[in-house]
């Protein structure tokens, strides 16, 4: 019987040894499935956070993952479904979620063979800083925003209580080493909502200057930052914390985080407008 994935990658382990669950063969490639790993994969709904890189080890061989993807396995049928083809939504009946390493079709792998699994830990950690720093420059921009752009109550507010114009806006969010890029459509619908859009526009440079002193203040007294877990399972809820303002901010989310905001030396936004209805924010973190 198949069992769903255990992950560790919320709590900076690079290495364990597992069992290989399922082997299935391709034409160009193999996807390997395990009880437990270190791996991160891209996910199949919101592929903001890339995959981990590493190795599978077995009998002193070196094994490069080429992806790690989220996969789901129907049980009656023991068919593994991968990224945009898994067909039912998390903790379906019938169904296990699990990590797929995919990994070349040479591969001398078995069920039932307990091997190693590496992670490129500097690599990894470059994207937690990058996540993490994408999710501390949301909250500054919502705050900054809240303060003069809002022209009515808005129904949604994020964690420091201000009005969530990073929820409302965000279309599209991509992390990267060291990085974090978000794409906000200023359309009808956010207009109707309360914010002043046309003004967000022409004030862009000063927002992004006091969005930056925000940074620099609480980078001034950095915090924990910590991931909760409701369960060992990919599909288990992960809640990201961290204390700004005197608050603890809970915020879900599954990406890989930093351990404290020491990590980070500097942290900037850059806010660029593409026209009259979207903007751009480039979050860069400086070692």
């Amino acid at each position: 019987m198949f069992t769903a994935t255990k992950v560790h990658f919320c709590h900076q382990t690079w290495q364990l040894d597992s069992s290989i669950q399922l082997v299935d063969q391709h034409t160009d490639y193999m996807d390997i499935v395990v009880e437990n790993t270190p791996f991160h994969p891209v996910s199949h709904i919101w592929p903001d956070h890339p995959a981990d890189r590493g190795y599978l080890i077995a009998a002193d061989k070196r094994i490069e993952v080429m992806d790690c993807l989220v996969g789901a396995i129907e049980l009656e049928t023991q068919t593994l479904y991968v990224g945009s083809a898994i067909p039912v939504k998390r903790d379906s009946d019938g169904w296990v979620f699990v990590v797929v390493h995919r990994v070349t079709k040479n591969a001398e792998l078995f069920v039932g063979q307990t091997i190693s699994l590496e992670v490129d830990k500097a690599y990894q950690e470059s994207l937690s800083r990058g996540h993490s720093a994408g999710h501390i420059a949301s909250l500054a921009l919502n705050k900054v925003l809240a303060a003069s752009y809002w022209r009515k109550e808005a129904d949604r507010k994020d964690g420091l209580g201000h009005y969530d114009f990073n929820s409302y806006a965000q279309e599209q969010s991509l992390i990267s080493p060291n990085n974090c890029f978000d794409r906000y459509r200023l359309g009808k619908t956010l207009k109707k909502r309360g914010l002043n859009t046309t003004e967000v526009v022409s004030d862009l440079q000063r927002i992004e200057e006091l969005t930056n002193q925000q940074l620099l203040d609480w980078l001034q007294s950095p915090s924990e930052v910590d991931m909760q877990l409701e369960g060992p399972y990919l599909t288990s809820s992960r809640y990201w914390h961290c204390t700004l303002d005197g608050v603890d901010v809970v915020m879900p989310c599954g990406g890989t985080h930093v351990n404290h905001m020491n990590e980070f030396s500097e942290l900037k936004i850059e806010l660029k407008a593409i026209d009259s209805s979207y903007i751009e924010m480039h979050t860069r973190v400086s070692l």
